[in-house]
């Protein structure tokens, strides 16, 4: 069993920064892919960005620039910074692990961003 734990998450200023976190723990395999994902209300649950093992990167077009995805392997841990928020980043943020047992999500942390 695999647990996902996010934080960081919480209410900011557009133009502000946060910096969420995400640790896994349990029976651990070695994760192929880390990222975070996001859903807003009424919209589907779209990728936010992604890390692989080796430290290669993908980001949505609306984050890029803003947003940072680090991961750290020996702890397990997978980070996103984001700058210069903006109030259509608010949503519930969700971690995501990927390994050849699946996939795994955390229980989501929320991020709103008032204007």
């Amino acid at each position: 069993q695999v647990q996902l734990v996010e934080s960081g998450g919480g209410l900011v200023q557009a133009g502000g920064s946060l910096r969420l976190s995400c640790i896994a723990s349990g029976n651990i395999f070695r994760f192929n892919s880390m990222g975070w994902y996001r859903q807003a209300p009424g919209k589907q649950r779209e990728l936010v960005a992604d890390i692989t093992s080796s430290g290669i990167t993908n980001y949505a077009g609306s984050v890029k620039g803003r947003f940072t995805i680090s991961r750290d392997n020996a702890k397990n841990t997978v980070y996103l910074q984001m700058n210069s928020l903006k109030p259509e980043d608010t949503a519930v943020y969700y971690c995501n692990a990927q390994n050849i047992l699946g996939p795994y999500w955390g229980q989501g942390t929320q991020v709103t961003v008032s204007s």
